[in-house]
């Protein structure tokens, strides 16, 4: 079991933006209409926002870290670390974060790398940045957080799809009298062929035929770069460890359930997140979902769903937050934060 606390972090705010593109789940041919309302039921997605061709997810995360600066009226020469958790970066290499780091006009001392986390990975961004400055020698730094997971060729074709695109930029800062973040982390690679993009990497290097659509061994034609999803298995994953992570991360805390204002998982789809929900037993009303609207947007889901779901909420007041994820890896990862009237702006739309 690892778990860990952080002492003195305090989350100063945190923007979200996504593509203007809207695609629906239900634009298809009149005879699929009754078949496809089915299963956007069942999954809870009816529309995602898709990047345009050529735009990347540092293009959302561009005007989100921008904005953050400005809104917090941070000095950017007082920034010290820049983080990028993403699994969609710019170039295999160099990392994005150091490419992020010159656009936005950072000094030259800041500290900037990647994570290569997906569904996870903004719990995992919190700990990492927050435990490099917890310290108190650097003091400011910008996790960015999120993924370009829209496939283009299924929304051309009119293809159901589970992904929109997003990116998040979060703040932190040492501040003497923040209360604790809590977190507690697990991981199974046991299991990482159950969500897995099997070509262009060392151990599977690109080809030719890679590009080419052909029929996989479950009888769907794919091209070796794009994802494949064990359903089962994700579903089996996902309710076996995160209920469990989540009570125990509650009993290693002074708190109970009921004194979390928010539970704010990882969308992942409906079926998954409802059975979570209700394997701990929690109020509908404390687990927002944006889901219908945004679709899974990766890492980036969680604080996505926290801007436009909770921002009037987080703004009135002080909010005690416990958030989940967990996916791709397989791993999962969830903190408790209290969160004190943070900078959040309304959705940026580029």
């Amino acid at each position: 079991m690892a778990t860990a606390i952080l002492d003195k972090i305090r989350v100063a705010g945190l923007v979200s933006c996504v593509p203007r593109k809207v695609v629906s789940n239900l634009d298809c041919p009149p005879e699929k209409r009754a078949e496809r309302e089915r299963l956007v039921r069942n999954i809870g997605i009816q529309t995602r926002r898709v990047c345009d061709a050529g735009q990347a997810f540092s293009d959302l995360a561009l005007p989100a870290a921008e904005k953050l600066i400005s809104g917090l009226d941070w000095k950017k020469e007082d920034i010290d670390v820049l983080l990028v958790v993403t699994q969609s970066p710019d170039y295999p290499i160099p990392a994005t974060a150091i490419i992020m780091q010159d656009r936005l006009g950072l000094s030259k001392s800041t500290l900037a790398f990647d994570i290569n986390l997906g569904c996870s990975g903004y719990p995992y961004g919190l700990f990492v940045l927050g435990s490099m400055l917890s310290g108190g020698r650097m003091r400011r730094g910008i996790v960015l957080v999120g993924d370009k997971s829209s496939n283009p060729e299924s929304h051309d074709n009119g293809l159901l799809s589970l992904f929109g695109d997003a990116a998040t930029a979060t703040a932190l800062e040492f501040h003497e009298s923040a209360p604790q973040m809590r977190f507690h982390f697990g991981s199974d690679g046991s299991g990482y062929k159950a969500i897995i993009i099997p070509a262009g990497g060392q151990r599977i290097p690109m080809q030719a035929h890679h590009l080419e659509r052909l029929p996989g061994e479950d009888g769907i034609s794919r091209k070796g770069t794009d994802v494949i999803l064990d359903g089962p298995a994700i579903l089996n994953f996902s309710i076996r460890e995160v209920p469990p992570a989540v009570t125990t991360l509650l009993a290693s805390s002074p708190y109970t359930a009921e004194a979390i204002d928010y539970f704010v998982f990882h969308q992942a789809n409906r079926m998954i997140n409802e059975t979570i929900r209700k394997k701990l037993g929690l109020p509908e009303a404390k687990v927002p979902s944006s889901l219908h609207d945004f679709g899974n947007t990766s890492s980036a889901s969680i604080p996505m769903t926290m801007t436009v779901r909770l921002r009037e909420s987080l703004l009135s007041g002080p909010k005690r937050v416990l958030m989940s994820g967990f996916g791709v890896g397989l791993s999962w990862a969830s903190c408790i934060l209290e969160l004190d009237r943070p900078y959040l702006p309304e959705l940026i739309e580029l």
